[in-house]
């Protein structure tokens, strides 16, 4: 009776997100769009212009904080100059700041925060789990070692980033190897494939601080792990853009598809998704996002696993909104605590300390709001 009971408030604690996502489902795949499901969708689509807006004022006030501030209109004035020949009516100083001290911190931020939000969301939906993340296959320990052994190496930079990204994709194929070869494509083999493949490169970056020059090497591999945006430079960010923008878009090809399997098995089967197919195609992409963005800005946590939740709040369960809605959200969140990275204190504190220091209460008051649903 007492596994009865569990089971039956399991069940219905779920029962609003699958119900919500059938309904989504149901318009995309008979061609018919009720009235109540456009007024939906229009409210949906009304959030996420506020977000987009929301997005572009904070990335204007984002140029002028900092140690040397700047007003709003200095900061338009710059960028638009930029673009048009118009009068100048700032300092060189100004534009140094804004064009190459904050531009590119700012772009990193954007990128960093889409990315991992986006994998977050595709993870927590792919697997029906909302304690998923995008370190759930071992993908960000693996690029911290990259990295790790590339400044224990004393390698170029560029050479750091190579190292990084393909050390991810390493871990996302062992993960993989294991899931496939010793569960037969069983979700809970995967995940503990990556527990197991995260801790090992967890194990080898610890070799490398143990290793490194207590002087010089370590402290750079340990603020590096730290994660930050010290280091990025716009020519290092052309290629990890073009990344993300590509998988982001491979996200939203199969964002359909992907609704439906999180309603359901059955509903997956009755529509003929292929459920395969699906997988490989989000797997692939949240992995050479998380990769990418670990390459130039460390290891920053969290992001993936709340960020998703507040877009869940705000757009529904559908990953058709989700996406977007947590891709804005994240880009906004990670811009906006780089910005008290670098304004609160004489040195810039670690993104990676932050972002956990903000997601753990943030993930316990959703836990107590959420109750016994992700039990």
């Amino acid at each position: 009776m007492v596994g009865s009971a569990e089971q039956t408030d399991r069940s219905g604690g779920r029962a609003g997100d699958v119900a919500s996502l059938q309904a989504d489902v149901a318009p995309a795949t008979s061609g018919k769009s009720p009235t109540g499901s456009l007024r939906g969708r229009g409210r949906i689509d009304l959030r996420i212009g506020l977000l987009v807006l929301g997005l572009l004022v904070l990335v204007v006030v984002s140029f002028g904080l900092g140690r040397y501030l700047l007003t709003p209109w200095t900061v338009v004035q710059v960028l638009i100059g930029q673009l048009l020949d118009i009068p100048v009516h700032w300092t060189a100083t100004d534009q140094t700041v804004v064009m190459q001290v904050r531009l590119p911190r700012i772009v990193g931020a954007l990128l960093v925060g889409a990315a991992l939000s986006a994998s977050g969301a595709a993870y927590q939906t792919a697997f029906r789990n909302p304690l998923v993340s995008p370190e759930i296959l071992g993908v960000a320990a693996a690029a911290g070692f990259g990295a790790s052994l590339a400044l224990l190496l004393g390698l170029a930079p560029v050479v750091l980033q190579i190292m990084a990204f393909g050390f991810g994709v390493l871990a996302a194929v062992l993960s993989l190897g294991i899931g496939r070869i010793m569960g037969g494509g069983s979700t809970i083999v995967l995940v503990l494939g990556g527990i197991v493949v995260g801790a090992m490169f967890q194990a080898l970056i610890s070799v490398t601080q143990y290793l490194a020059d207590p002087e010089n090497t370590l402290p750079e591999i340990t603020f590096w792990l730290l994660g930050g945006l010290g280091r990025v430079s716009l020519g290092g960010l052309v290629v990890p853009g073009i990344i993300v923008a590509v998988c982001l878009g491979m996200l939203y090809a199969v964002r359909w598809p992907l609704t439906v399997l999180a309603a359901g098995d059955d509903e997956a089967h009755t529509l003929g998704v292929n459920r395969r197919l699906v997988w490989l195609l989000v797997v692939a992409a949240t992995t050479l996002m998380t990769a990418n963005v670990v390459s130039i800005a460390g290891i920053i946590g969290w992001v993936g696993l709340v960020v998703p939740h507040l877009a869940r709040f705000i757009g529904g369960p559908s990953f058709a909104r989700l996406l977007p809605t947590s891709t804005l959200l994240g880009a906004g969140y990670l811009l906006a605590v780089d910005d008290v990275a670098r304004s609160a204190t004489p040195v810039d504190l670690p993104l990676g300390i932050l972002t956990a220091l903000i997601g753990a209460p943030f993930f316990v008051a959703l836990l107590a709001r959420a109750g016994r649903q992700w039990l």
